[in-house]
């Protein structure tokens, strides 16, 4: 456990991860009140990768839960392992074994139950618990994840309550493809990720992609802020600064101009309306404009 925001802030970004007051602080309050942290906000604006952050300066393992429509508690939490206990009970019954309660107490053994993301949170100490676009998923899910979060325990019919007395380290993230009801955001922290400044995607990139020069970083950043200034259907986030960035590189680019920008878009616009879009802007004067 770290002893204050200050301290948490610099391990995070020893593990390439820059955060701003704001996030330190909630980070730090998640881990000492041990309250999960509800993160909001347009794609690719680092929200997952907080929670791996997280993991690292924790040293903890990351459980990841991948929300989609209707997900529901048994491919969250387990199920049983039908195929496996089938097997057992032909094996039984081949072994001469016909002591009915026998047979089910042992098709209902822990080694047959298949522990899903979150009972392997549950389960696993320390961890950090990822729950990943929870905006995907409907209304009954929610509320069954907002219980589960109150009590960090489970009741399996067959086995009894499953539980933990550390709780894991939980990260909740949002897109905001629809409003997530304010129960679930009442048990949290919140902290809504916008997009960074100039200065502050810069360092991230400099960070996540260090071979990169200088000034193609400068440059790529200084088109990517403006891109999110146009009318896209998808603005690109700070993950696809970072895509860029790289593919560039690998390109053997040390600087960045209109005719290689137009050729290498598939790395930061994911839409042909919006690359479209971009090949109507004067990208040459964008690059005067921002003075890289």
């Amino acid at each position: 456990m770290t002893h204050g925001p200050d301290e948490l802030r610099a391990r995070l970004e020893k593990t390439g991860y820059l955060v701003d007051d704001g996030l330190a602080i909630a980070c730090f309050l998640a881990l000492k009140l041990h309250r999960p942290i509800f993160c909001e906000g347009d794609a690719g604006t680092g929200k997952t990768a907080l929670a791996s952050a997280l993991a690292q300066v924790l040293d903890a393992p990351l459980i990841r839960l991948q929300c989609y429509e209707g997900i529901d508690a048994s491919q969250a939490l387990y199920d049983w392992d039908f195929p496996r206990q089938l097997l057992h009970l032909r094996a039984a019954e081949a072994a001469g074994v016909t002591d009915a309660d026998r047979l089910e107490s042992e098709l209902y053994d822990r080694r047959f139950l298949i522990a899903r993301p979150l009972l392997q949170a549950l389960e696993t100490q320390p961890c950090v618990l990822l729950v990943d676009e929870v905006d995907r998923a409907d209304d009954e899910f929610e509320a069954f994840l907002l219980e589960l979060l109150s009590e960090y325990s489970v009741t399996v019919p067959e086995l009894g309550t499953l539980g933990t007395s550390s709780p894991p380290t939980v990260v909740l993230t949002s897109n905001r493809t629809r409003d997530v009801h304010d129960a679930l955001k009442r048990r949290c922290l919140y902290h809504w990720f916008d997009h960074p400044g100039f200065e502050r995607e810069l360092a991230i990139v400099r960070r996540r992609q260090p071979q990169v020069t200088e000034r193609l970083a400068a440059q790529v950043t200084a088109v990517v802020q403006t891109l999110r200034n146009q009318d896209l259907l998808k603005p690109p986030g700070v993950a696809e600064t970072i895509d860029w960035a790289e593919a560039l590189d690998a390109l053997g680019a040390t600087e960045l101009d209109a005719e290689l920008a137009f050729a290498t878009l598939g790395s930061v616009l994911k839409y042909r309306e919006d690359a479209e879009r971009a090949r109507s802007l004067d990208l040459s004067a964008v690059l005067v404009a921002r003075g890289v």
